[in-house]
Parts: C-alpha cells; structure tokens; sequence
C-alpha cells in the first residue's frame, strides 16, 4: 500500500539537499503560506510546491494527500461563508467577505500540508533525524521520537485496513454513503487499534534501547550532513519567500 509520506528515490537536485535545508525550505513555505494575504503570493505557494514535487519526480504523495484535503478545505470554506457575515450579499447566506476569508483558509490548508507532504517523500527519515542532530545539535532523543512518530503512520493505516478487513468479514458494512453512521463503525475500532500502537511502542522502545540509543551522541552516524553552495542558495530563496509573505 502506497503511503503519502513513503519516501521516493531520485537522484534531483531536491534530493541531494541537506535535510535540514530540505526542512527549512517546506516551513519557509508554510510561514509564507500565513503570513500571505493575496491570492496571487497563495496561489504562486501552492503552484511552486507542484512544479518542485514535479521536478523531483514525487507527485503521488502531493496528488494523494489533495484528494484528503480538498473534502476538508470545501468543509473550511462552507463554514467560514456561515460564520462570516459582514460585506456585501453574493448568494443566500454567502457574503464578499465570508467568501474571500473561505477561499483564503481552504488555500492556506493546502498550502501548509503539500510542502511537508513534498519534504518527506524525497528525504529518508534517518537522513533527517541524524541532519537534525548533527547540524541544528537537536537532542537525539527529540529527533528519533519525531522521525519514528511518522514511521507509525503508515503501520496504524495498515493496521485500520486490516481490522476494518477482519470486520467486513464478520458482515460490517463500512461503505456506507451516510458520514454519521460511518464514523458510529468507525469508533469501535480505536480499541483494538489503540492495544496493537501500545504493543508495537513497547516494542519499539525495548529494541531502540538495546541498540544503545541512550549513548547515541552527534558523532556517533557514520553520514556527515554538510551545507554545501547549493544548500545556501536555496536557503537564501527561503528567506526570500518568507519576505514575500510579509509583503504580500
């Protein structure tokens, strides 16, 4: 099963960044992607983030996590129309002003998830974690923790199928068209997905701690994570969209 976050070989320029420089471009971009106000500096985020997703050859995690976000950033913009009522009347409850803080939010939605989305499926997450020890002197601890938290999401997504699958068997109907009914099926299944994520944590801490992971030090990868020409000019074009977004 194809994840959102499964890492995607390639030999781009995008790929041979320093993970830290990786990193600080996706949140340059989500820091531009709020401090922008125009459709223009959101739309121009958004189209940069797929002609990079483009380039590096990891458009089916970007296309991917669209289709999940697209139903929640309409559901963002309907309840901004609702709760926003001041500007000029367009159609039944909708208003100027409702519509452009809407659109605005669902495009910030998009805008703040891709960038990560795109981080993660062109840098292996040991690469990460160890980038992040060595050059932003991060504690390794903090590091592994995040870097193994995102490794779990596909294992809990594969986890959800196959107890979803053994309970279809049993003759559960999980593709109901009614959202209410769905989410009553749904909830009974957090039980036996909650004990199998505390057996695999457990394990997981058991075997990190065998391996020595309390002595791991900044030294102790084998990989050195240096900041090369192109690692400063890319962070240079991240000051600059943070810029933009103060400007625009």
């Amino acid at each position: 099963m194809t994840n959102v976050i499964d890492y995607v070989p390639g030999d781009s320029l995008l790929h041979r960044l320093n993970p830290v420089t990786k990193l600080a471009l996706a949140a340059a971009i989500i820091l531009a992607t709020f401090l922008g106000d125009t459709y223009v500096l959101l739309i121009a985020l958004l189209v940069l983030t797929f002609v990079l997703g483009i380039y590096a050859k990891s458009t089916t995690g970007i296309v991917s996590l669209v289709k999940l976000m697209v139903p929640l950033s309409l559901i963002m913009l309907f309840l901004q129309t609702v709760f926003i009522r001041t500007g000029g009347p367009i159609f039944a409850w909708i208003t100027t002003d409702g519509l452009i803080t809407g659109t605005k939010a669902a495009l910030r939605l998009l805008g703040v998830a891709l960038p990560l989305i795109l981080m993660l499926t062109i840098t292996q997450l040991g690469d990460l974690a160890n980038a992040c020890v060595e050059v932003l002197h991060v504690p390794y601890r903090y590091a592994f923790t995040f870097t193994t938290a995102l490794r779990f999401v596909p294992v809990f997504g594969q986890e959800m199928n196959a107890i979803m699958e053994a309970q279809t068997a049993r003759g559960v109907e999980y593709d109901t068209k009614n959202p209410l009914k769905k989410i009553q099926l749904m909830l009974p299944l957090c039980v036996p997905l909650l004990v199998s994520s505390v057996g695999k944590t457990d394990a997981t801490a058991l075997a990190a701690e065998q391996r020595g992971f309390y002595l791991r030090t900044r030294a102790s990868s084998y990989k050195r994570y240096p900041i090369k020409g192109l690692d400063i000019a890319v962070l240079i074009a991240s000051v600059t969209l943070i810029a933009l977004g103060f400007l625009f």
